[in-house]
């Protein structure tokens, strides 16, 4: 599946997003990492979505870094894991099967445990959701 954004498929999955209405701009490389996440998540998960198990906690990851009401912090450190887990050259490349999304889990399951407290039961709500509708498809 093509990693290019399909404004569609963004459109419909954030519908579900528990997004505040004040936007706390991020800068630098955080920003980059935004840009990247937003244009490549979606489509990066539907392709990936049967091989990986942490599906759900990559989008509630997902949707608490894209709430405005999560600490701008907290928001830069997940829009990097979610960055890394978009690179398909990383330290274990993605095309290897079985072993290719060992070490995206592992930092996205650093960030995580690191910022727990900020993903919310609507960001959890809102990643069920969104993958009820990707696998739906």
């Amino acid at each position: 599946m093509s990693q290019r954004a399909d404004p569609a498929l963004d459109a419909d999955l954030l519908d579900a997003a528990p997004l505040g209405t004040e936007r706390e701009g991020l800068s630098g490389a955080s920003a980059a990492d935004e840009a990247r996440v937003r244009a490549g998540f979606w489509p990066k998960l539907a392709g990936a979505l049967s091989r990986i198990p942490f599906a759900e906690d990559a989008a509630a990851a997902y949707y608490c870094a894209l709430d405005t009401q999560t600490p701008t912090r907290v928001r830069a450190l997940l829009f990097g894991a979610l960055a890394y887990f978009l690179l398909p050259t990383d330290a274990v490349p993605d095309v290897f099967v079985g072993l290719g999304f060992t070490d995206d889990a592992a930092v996205l399951a650093t960030a995580l445990n690191l910022l727990a407290s900020h993903i919310g039961a609507d960001h959890r709500t809102a990643a069920k959701s969104a993958l009820a509708r990707l696998r739906a498809r």
